[in-house]
């Protein structure tokens, strides 16, 4: 299951950095946890795979990204940070 995870973030964050708009940035996340939900994980792995998505977008270098890149890893951490907190509070 954590390889699945780890491909599942991985194509997360690919599609994440050449997303066009913000609105896409949103979309693709989104599809991520739908997609997670959909699988009936455990709310507990879907809290794991936001909290590491979170900590993978973290670890991007502003310096090297181009501005439209920069701002849909801003916005993929944001929006991430923000379903993680309703998850945690879910399954607290």
């Amino acid at each position: 299951m954590k390889k699945k995870l780890d491909s599942h973030r991985v194509s997360l964050i690919a599609k994440v950095v050449i997303a066009t708009t913000q609105q896409e940035v949103l979309q693709y996340c989104n599809a991520a946890i739908q997609e997670l939900e959909g699988q009936q994980l455990h709310g507990h792995l879907i809290v794991r795979f936001l909290e590491n998505t979170v900590s993978e977008l973290t670890a991007f270098s502003p310096s090297n990204q181009n501005s439209q890149q920069w701002s849909n890893i801003i916005n993929a951490k944001v929006f991430c940070n923000r379903l993680l907190k309703e998850y945690s509070f879910s399954y607290e």
